[in-house]
């Protein structure tokens, strides 16, 4: 339940502004997590038997996947 107008509320301005300049560095480890992504790619295409190339392709999607995960994180911490 919303604290100001008693509905249930998803938006929680609060929590999306303090979690910016977080978001904002995770947005950078992501588009280093798009660079590794990209070189895993094509290593794995070049020798597909290679399974640390797999974990690391893996890594990289988590990273480009940060910035949604950081802004859900904070927005789920502070209330309405």
């Amino acid at each position: 339940m919303c604290c100001c107008c008693g509905e249930d509320c998803e938006c929680r301005p609060l929590g999306f502004l303090l979690g910016l300049p977080f978001a904002f560095v995770s947005l950078l480890l992501s588009l280093v997590g798009i660079v590794i992504w990209i070189v895993g790619l094509v290593l794995s295409c070049l020798c597909p038997c290679c399974l640390c190339v797999t974990a690391i392709v893996e890594l990289a999607l988590c990273l480009i996947k940060a910035p949604i995960h950081v802004m859900k994180w904070f927005t789920d911490q502070i209330p309405c």
